[in-house]
Order: C-alpha cells, then structure tokens, then sequence
C-alpha cells in the first residue's frame, strides 16, 4: 500500500498519535511565554481559531453530512473551497497549539497537518475525480482546492440536513474543546510534577 494511501486511511489514529506526543512533550517543556502577557495573547487568539474551526466544522456538516460519497456538493462552504472542512480543521489545529501558549507547538501542529492532509485530500478528490468526471473537473476549474475565496460564496435558500451525520460531526469537533481542557491540565501538572527538560518559544 503507498504512504500517501495509507495516511490516508488512517489519518485519525495518526492525528491522535501526534497529539499524545504533543501532550507528554508539553509536561516536559518550560514555554518562555507561559506566564507572560503573550501567552495569554496566545491562548486567545488560540480559542478564537478553535471556535471558528468548530463552527466552521459544523456548517459544512449541514451541507455534506451523509451526501460525500453520493452527491457533488458545490454550495454554502463548498462554494468558497473545495475542501472547506479540513481548512477549518487546519484552523482547530493551529489553535490547539496556540492554546499550549507557545509558538512552537503551534507550529509543529501546523507543519503536522501539512504532511497528513493534502494525502487525504488528493485520495478523496481522486475518488470525486472518478465518481463525477467532467463535473467535477468543471468544480476544479471554477473552485480553489483549500484556502477560500469569499466572491465565490453562494447558497440554497434551503437544503436538506441529516441530523445523524450532523450528530456524528458535532462528536468529531467537541474533541477540540475537549483537548483544551487537556492541554490546561497537563500544563498544570507539568509545573507541578516534572521538571521540565526543555524550554520552547
């Protein structure tokens, strides 16, 4: 099985990997802006981005949930990007780091999305590519692959919502909300119970 493949479909066990090492690196870190009016600046702008990628997360859920496979999906979010979801997890992830109140880990977790995710969004546009041919080559031509392009905004004035895919979604993001609180607590305990081994910006 290629790399790329195999990143792919296991995107979730390695994101999770990354972050238990992330945590046990930061019990063992003294951050230089910890206790510093930049690492609450830090931690802000950090929640701010985990809010946006929350909500973000959530919004394309009312476009996509339980339609990815089935329909071509070009309106609300989807018009702005083709892969607006994982922009907005980008987002969640870059604030996780911040949240740590150090720019290094930000980094790392910005550097770590940038190997995994574009192998999950070739190997899905792959299998668009495939499914919807010409249309979907059409939606290539008109629609950027990540970033958005706000001018290209448009929406139904209705669509259809399925609430157990929608469900499923809002489970996947409270995860963000959820290692926050993990992060504070490590933090705690690392000033606490380890003594650190490096220091980190």
């Amino acid at each position: 099985m290629p790399l790329s493949l195999f990143i792919a479909r296991h995107r979730d066990a390695i994101s999770r990997l990354f972050w238990l090492l992330a945590l046990v690196t930061l019990l063992l870190t003294e951050r230089v802006f910890a206790d510093r009016l930049m690492g609450n600046v830090l931690l802000t702008i950090g929640l701010m981005l985990i809010g946006l990628a929350i909500v973000g997360r959530l919004w394309c859920a009312l476009y996509i949930g339980g339609r990815k496979n089935d329909e071509l999906v070009c309106e609300g979010p989807y018009s702005m990007t083709r892969n607006p979801q994982y922009f907005f997890s980008l987002l969640g992830f870059l604030g996780l780091g911040l949240s740590t109140r150090s720019v290094s880990f930000a980094l790392s977790a910005g550097l770590f999305f940038a190997a995994v995710y574009p192998c999950v969004i070739a190997s899905e546009e792959a299998f668009l590519r495939n499914k919807f041919g010409a249309a979907f080559e059409a939606y290539c031509e008109r629609t950027p692959r990540f970033f958005p392009s706000i001018v290209l905004y448009r929406e139904p004035d209705a669509c259809e919502v399925r609430p157990r895919y929608f469900h499923r979604t809002a489970g996947d993001v409270v995860w963000f909300v959820w290692l926050v609180g993990v992060v504070a607590l490590a933090d705690a305990l690392g000033t606490r119970l380890v003594t650190p081994l490096f220091v980190v910006f």
